[in-house]
Order: structure tokens, then sequence, then C-alpha cells
């Protein structure tokens, strides 16, 4: 993995990246609104003029150079520019994991990025956790809710999300569970997953998966859920979609769970769907959701104040 130029941005906008004529990755460290330091990669793929780019956002104990996100990243940027990402707590990013709270603002960071460089036309994929943030991400970013315009996609793709919070319903979530609650579970977490995780609960708790899902209209969204996924059953995505109400979804027969089992062809149709999805996505709107307020650049979306 080749290091390119580093750039660092203050508060929320993210200096621009030169884009090289060639396919030479880019590093720099992106600044959150709450401070945390975020280390991003970037990959103008096949054509450095696109409009298109893709950011990707890895799952729990994941991170930008974890061998499945580089595949998946690989894979991607057959058709458009790349952004990958290490969620705060995880690989050398700053911070402490939420394990999906602030999370938002990580990946709130990187689409302002992609926009900074100058694309302008963004599309959102997550695995697991990942797929929980670009579902609440979007739904508190859209222009029908008071999101900032650098901040909004204009397409969204769920690998392996779950619907709601603190499922615990299999073995391998039980055990997630330990990892996250229990001290001796982080310590775990830091030394054996080098995933650092926030020691306390949730306050307030955040808009869940299936609670964000119909707030995204008329944004663009695919759920994709394996029908052998160990952590989350196939009622999951179903909820999510059921939801949603315009949502596409795939149920793939055989796949586990998240990026480690999203093989090539997959991730080769989500990036086609990505590809042509913001072509008919509808166009931004100026007006704002009844009941949203908005007052120097913050709003509520269903009682949960927009971290941005």
């Amino acid at each position: 993995m080749t290091s390119g130029p580093a750039g660092r941005a203050a508060g929320s906008s993210v200096p621009p990246i030169t884009r090289a004529p060639s396919r030479v990755q880019q590093h720099a460290t992106l600044r959150t609104r709450d401070g945390v330091d975020i280390d991003a990669a970037y990959d103008p793929g096949p054509d450095p003029a696109g409009e298109l780019a893709i950011v990707l956002a890895h799952g729990f104990t994941g991170g930008l150079d974890r061998p499945h996100v580089r595949r998946a990243a690989g894979v991607f940027t057959q058709r458009a520019a790349v952004i990958t990402f290490s969620f705060r707590g995880h690989g050398a990013s700053g911070g402490l994991s939420t394990v999906g709270d602030r999370e938002v603002l990580d990946l709130a960071a990187a689409v302002e990025w992609a926009r900074s460089i100058g694309h302008t036309r963004v599309v959102t994929v997550g695995f697991s956790m990942g797929g929980s943030v670009v579902l609440r991400h979007a739904a508190l970013a859209g222009s029908a809710h008071g999101g900032r315009t650098e901040a909004r996609v204009d397409a969204v793709v769920a690998v392996s999300a779950p619907a709601r919070w603190f499922y615990q319903g299999t073995a391998p979530m039980r055990r997630l569970h330990w990892v996250v609650t229990r001290p001796m579970g982080r310590m775990v977490g830091r030394l054996g997953l080098r995933t650092r995780i926030h020691p306390h609960e949730w306050d307030p708790v955040p808009l869940s998966p299936v609670e964000s899902v119909p707030l995204i209209a008329p944004t663009p969204l695919l759920i994709v859920h394996g029908d052998r996924d160990p952590y989350f059953p196939v009622d999951h995505p179903r909820m999510l979609a059921a939801a949603a109400g315009g949502a596409e979804l795939w149920l793939e027969a055989g796949m586990g769970h998240a990026e480690n089992a999203a093989g090539d062809a997959l991730l080769g149709r989500i990036a086609e769907w990505a590809t042509a999805s913001w072509t008919s996505a509808t166009a931004e709107g100026t007006a704002t959701a009844e009941g949203t307020a908005t007052a120097e650049g913050s709003a509520t979306v269903e009682g949960e104040e927009l971290p941005w």
C-alpha cells in the first residue's frame, strides 16, 4: 500500500488533495466534528475525473488495512474512486469505538473529504457495524432533515447490518456483547482485536437502523444480507426493507457475515448498483421535513440531535 500526501482538516472541512494521473493511493488524516483523527485513504479509480466516489465503512474490529477491506476496495475501484478509512478506536485512527454511535461523525468526515476532492456524487457502502452507520448517517444527513450538503450521500448500501440495537439472539452476538460491555472483554478487544472500545454505555441511545431507514428516502437504498449470517438472521434485513418501503433487498444464498463473506462477484454487483443508482436519484430538495427544526447548523430527527 503506497503512502501519498497527507492532509488534515480543522473542524469539519478537509483540504482538497490533488488527484494523481495514475491510480496511486493517497492518505490523509481527517478531523471529525468532535475532534477525533481518522486515518483515511483515497484511490481515484479508473477515471481520475469521475464524478462518483464510493466510501467504504468497515465492520467492528475492521480497518482500512484489513485484507478483506482492501479486497472490497480493490473491486470497487474498478468502477469508481474509493475512500476507505478506519473508524475511531480502530487501526491508526484516534479515539475509542462507540460501536456505531459517534461513528457517524467519522463517516461524515470521509464523505466531506470525497466532496472536497471534487466528487459530486457519493455512495456509502457499509458492512455490519458500518452498515448501521451508513443507514443512520443517511437518515441524519438527508436534505429532507436539515443535513449539511457536503455530508449528504446519493445512494446507500448496507451489507449484513443489524435492524435493532442490543441484539443477543445468536452466540456470536453474545460474545461481542461481552467484549463491548465487560472490562475483560474490552481488554481482549484492545489486545487481541486491535480495537479500543469506549467503556461507557450510550447516553442517549442513538436512532436505531430500523428507525433510520424510513428517513432515508428518496435516496436510493440497497440492503444486502446472507442467509447464513451467524450474527444477524434474515429477519433483520427483512425488517429493514419493510421499514424503508422502497429499498431494494438482496438475500444472498450461502453468504455469511459482512466483508469477510462477500465474494468478489457480489462486491462487483454492489459496485455496479452503486454506479447506476445515483444517476436515477431524485434531485436534492431544499424543503425541510415537517417537525424538523434547523438552527445554526443543527437539527433534530425523531428526537435525536444531529451531531453536525
